[in-house]
């Protein structure tokens, strides 16, 4: 019988970055709902109902052990998670169910705190784990006759690449560990992936760390990012006891625990429009699980678990033979109320997924029996005469039979095994954990005694787990191409020789930098030696990062009762930041989700110039803040880009942070691969992540044109400033717009007059309004672009107008022309033309270039670009940057106004002359009243005096009243 997924939502407390940046809470929950607020729109509130929704933002206390422990009803504590979840783990384990237990949501949302916990905090997958022999041990001395056996495996998906965490060798394996088939069973594994058989929770939890510990190592010398792995932890339980009969009986269980890579993640798969966007495959497992899952929950026949290796891996969790729970972990933050509404969407949509778990339970000699039987059916297909055999498609099926063979010869091998021998396998490999266990309590001991530097990761999980001693005397730091260095670091950015740390007898402990060395030592980077502290944050290279733990100052500190907490790798990544050139970028009024994008993208753009300096891809990328305006955007958030300048030709190109983004990981591979002496390494350039094509249209910059004087009937013809992101003046357009008949023809100054407008919102609306757009030419642009053309998108248009394409010249001609009839004029379009600035985008295609013909490197091509910044910043160059851009909007608008008040005034004076003369001509002829035809002519032919001119009509209806229809047609003068 089918069943739902079952689906929980965990939401955590503040962490320190979110109370620093005084977060507000946009959860709330009540019972089994979940509740988010929009932080823009307080009236906007949406709710989600899931199984289970865990309050545990507050409500706690610590206790004398660490443990969190409730202190108000509404807290979930680790213990009310696993009873809830990890109970029916355990439960359906026993029952012979396959269960699978995942952990979604964004990086730091607490998703490694519900799966696997810290300190006596532990999560779900300990306690799993833990619980199931204290189980086994109970129920074997109940039944002698029974047999229990558990095999652990732990798997890292990474970049779409398999990798067992307890075979380091795999991670040398180029392309991963292949995920294959079983045709006969309908899933999927990993080939050549180790089952290690385990009989203790001990023995398991030095499992895991074994592979935390090789998962941390190969981050950090991959330059892989923990956020983007997925964790897939298997224990494979098997049972064998006699049924009432006597018949031995087997019952098998596959559970896995899967922790899934940050779910922010799966929204930056690549910038629409980038020719790359599909080349990079760090998103393609968490963004095709999403393709799953909507594909499941519409109950679609065809799902896509074959696109990506966690899919196919998480097949039977999701679609299968299984008992699945799914827990998402939220944060409590407004500044991350996209990615936590995304999360809560995925969940609601997972809740209507249903699987079929059956138990898996059969007589022993009946699996051996079949198991026999396919082997035989194998081997007859496999025995052909050479090549491959008939009845048999391709190679890739031939060679998929043999590892299918080899695999039930090992099954049947395992199966017919006598407990005792298994027992022996087991207690061998217990003899060696028991050494590995000891050699870890030494080294535990160690720390505390002799100074050493300890690993920061951005997964708390893997923070703390690599430890290198630095023992009396001088200890070298370099990569693996050093002369026999004593601490190897292989991570981007690291030289063979790269630093020293002297150890003295007094324990003074001085850190120096070799030549050339990047070093930043509590976020500045350093390149004379300096004396190590207790809790200094040491980063080496570009992004391992250290801490530095200090036996006697720690000692001296505790005395003290003056022992500081231990960073946290947030901290030491924003200090960095801070004082690496993104203090002069940040700003205490800029928007919270600027500020953390800033942050995230900040190390990511010093890895990726460090790639380009490495590989010499003559590429420098910069941080570029573009607001809402620059862009032609009428309002939004300012966003954060990555300029992309070849230095070779100062083309110059633009991509969004999911563009950059997509493209790093694929530089990291390429790197990656240089690093590893691949000969093939590089790429030809249209699969190149560093290079842009020139052709490619680049904005050089935006004219803001106000429309004032079309909403009053008047020709406006001006230049405007072209100002790209910065400010900074790239040329001139010409505009002009003018007032038009019907029929097209460019109304004369007369001919304006005689439908002046006084009051648009009065007298525009309901009328009818023609006018042309003309964009004559651009003068003074940059001689590097090949051709150049406007675009522009004007009211409520749905797509953008554009000019022809021209090249050749700085001063390129469009003599584009759009005509616009609006019959009748709108309120909303009045307004438009009063208040609002229609943006004229300038776009250009940049010269290409053969390459780099001056002979200089990347890293000398930098710095001279460095230079020429640094002069023009000064001075020196040619075209600072405008301290305000906005001022030449406002001028540009003042501008316009002032013309349009202006010729408002000059027609208003000409109606005044016209009364004078009315009114003089008619003193000269003795005249004591003037026809009011005369004078509402005047007045009507604009409508300033309006209102004067009702006022006169009411007096002249009051005294027509009085006096008859003598006078009605004229006025008095007095």
């Amino acid at each position: 019988m089918a069943e739902r997924v079952k689906v929980a939502v965990r939401v955590r407390p503040f962490n320190e970055r979110e109370k620093k940046r005084n977060a507000k809470l946009v959860i709330d929950m009540k019972g089994n709902l979940t509740y988010i607020s929009d932080p823009n729109n307080k009236s906007n509130k949406k709710d989600f109902a899931f199984d289970y929704s865990y309050w545990s933002h507050d409500g706690f206390k610590e206790e004398k052990n660490g443990y969190l422990s409730p202190e108000s009803a509404a807290y979930a504590d680790q213990k009310k998670v696993f009873d809830d979840l990890g109970k029916g783990v355990l439960e359906n384990a026993w029952s012979g169910f396959n269960c699978s237990l995942f952990a979604y949501g964004q990086t730091g949302s607490g998703k490694s705190y519900s799966m696997v916990g810290y300190g006596n905090n532990k999560g779900i997958v300990p306690i799993v784990c833990e619980k199931l022999f204290q189980e086994i041990e109970g129920k074997r001395e109940k039944a002698k006759d029974s047999e229990y056996q558990v095999v652990f495996s732990m798997i890292e998906i990474y970049n779409e690449q398999a990798r067992d965490l307890l075979n380091p060798a795999s991670f040398k394996v180029k392309g991963g560990l292949k995920v294959r088939e079983n045709p006969t069973k309908g899933l999927f594994f990993v080939d050549g992936l180790k089952e290690l058989p385990v009989n203790s929770y001990q023995s398991i939890e030095s499992k895991m760390t074994e592979g935390t510990k090789n998962r941390t190592v190969a981050s950090t010398n991959m330059n892989a990012t923990s956020s983007r792995a997925h964790t897939v932890i298997g224990i494979k339980f098997t049972q064998k006891t006699p049924n009432a009969s006597g018949q031995s009986m087997t019952r098998v269980s596959v559970i896995n625990l899967v922790d899934l890579a940050g779910s922010e993640r799966a929204n930056s798969t690549g910038a629409e429009g980038d020719r790359l966007k599909e080349g990079a495959s760090i998103n393609q497992s968490l963004s095709n699980l999403g393709n799953c899952i909507n594909a499941l929950a519409e109950n679609k026949k065809n799902i896509p678990f074959r696109n990506s290796a966690l899919t196919k891996l998480l097949k039977n969790a999701l679609g299968g033979n299984s008992k699945t729970v799914m827990i998402a972990a939220l944060s409590p933050a407004d500044i991350n109320y996209d990615e936590t509404l995304s999360t809560l969407r995925f969940a609601d949509r997972a809740k209507s997924i249903k699987t079929k778990a059956v138990i898996n339970e059969s007589p022993t000699d009946k699996l051996i029996r079949e198991l026999k039987e396919e082997n035989e059916r194998l081997k007859k297909m496999v025995e052909g005469k050479g090549g491959v055999p008939a009845g048999v498609e391709n190679k890739e099926e031939y060679e998929n039979m043999q590892r299918e063979l080899e695999a039930n010869k090992k099954e049947i091998e395992d199966m017919e095994k006598s407990y005792q021998e298994k027992l022996a396998a087991i207690e061998a490999a217990a003899k060696e954990q028991a050494k590995e266990a000891a050699a870890d309590k030494k080294k535990s001991e160690q720390r505390k005694v002799m100074p050493h530097l300890w690993n920061l990761n951005e997964d708390p999980a893997l923070t703390g787990i690599v430890c290198h001693f630095t023992p009396q005397g001088d200890s070298k730091i370099g990569n693996n191409k050093g002369k026999n260095p004593d601490i190897i670091l292989s991570g981007m950015g690291m030289l063979p020789e790269h630093a020293v740390i002297s150890n003295s007898k007094d324990q003074k402990i001085i850190l120096k930098p070799c030549a050339g060395a990047k070093i930043c030592l509590n976020g500045n980077e350093i390149k004379d030696k300096k004396e190590l502290h207790h809790n200094d944050r040491v980063q080496f290279g570009a992004n391992m990062l250290f801490v530095f733990h200090h036996p006697k100052d720690y000692t001296a500190l505790a005395k003290k009762k003056k022992v500081p907490p231990e960073p946290t790798f947030e901290q030491a990544r924003d200090e960095i930041s801070q004082n690496s050139g993104i203090n002069k970028i940040l700003d205490d009024k800029m928007d919270q989700m600027l500020q953390q994008d800033l942050m995230e993208i900040w190390p990511m753009l010093n890895e990726a110039n460090m790639m380009s300096e490495e590989l010499d891809k003559q590429v420098k990328f910069e941080i570029a803040l573009i607001a809402p305006q620059a862009v032609g955007k009428k309002s939004g958030r300012t966003e954060i880009k990555v300029k992309v300048k070849d230095l070779p030709t100062g083309n110059e190109f633009m991509w969004d942070k999911n563009t950059f983004t997509n493209r790093k990981y694929m530089m990291q591979e390429m790197y990656n691969n240089y690093i590893d002496g691949d000969a093939d390494w590089d790429k030809p350039k249209n699969e190149d992540p560093f290079w842009e094509d020139p052709n490619n249209p680049y904005l050089i910059g935006t004219a803001h044109v106000h429309m004032m004087a079309v909403a009053y009937n008047f020709h406006t013809d001006e230049t405007f400033l072209i100002t790209d992101y910065r400010g900074i003046d790239q040329g001139q357009l010409s505009c002009k717009l003018l007032i038009t008949s019907k029929n097209g023809k460019v109304l004369s100054d007369k001919e304006l007059d005689e439908i002046a407008i006084e009051d648009p919102s009065r007298d525009l609306v309901g009328c009818c309004l023609n006018f042309k757009l003309e964009i004559p030419c651009v003068r003074g642009i940059n001689k590097k672009y090949s051709q150049v053309y406007c675009a522009y998108q004007f009211y409520i248009d749905d797509k953008k107008e554009q000019t022809r394409e021209v090249g050749g010249t700085i001063n390129p001609d469009f003599n584009f022309s759009k005509a616009y009839a609006f019959d009748p004029a709108t309120p909303q379009l009045v307004q438009y033309l009063e208040q609002e600035t229609l943006v004229i985008e300038v776009w250009g295609r940049q010269k290409s270039s053969d390459g780099n013909n001056s002979g200089l490197s990347t890293r000398e091509l930098s710095l001279k670009d460095r230079k020429g910044a640094a002069a023009k910043a000064t001075g020196k160059g040619k075209g600072g940057a405008r301290a305000d851009d906005k001022e030449d909007d406002a001028s540009s608008k003042s501008n316009i106004e002032a013309m349009t008040y202006k010729r408002r005034m000059e027609r208003a004076e000409q109606k005044l002359r016209k009364l004078a003369n009315i009114v003089e001509d008619a003193k000269s002829k003795n005249a004591k009243d003037i026809d009011i035809s005369k004078i509402e002519e005047v007045i009507m032919a604009g409508y300033k005096f309006k209102a004067a001119a009702n006022v006169v009509k009411q007096v002249l209806k009051a005294k027509n009243n009085n006096m008859g229809t003598a006078t009605s047609q004229a006025c008095s003068l007095q």
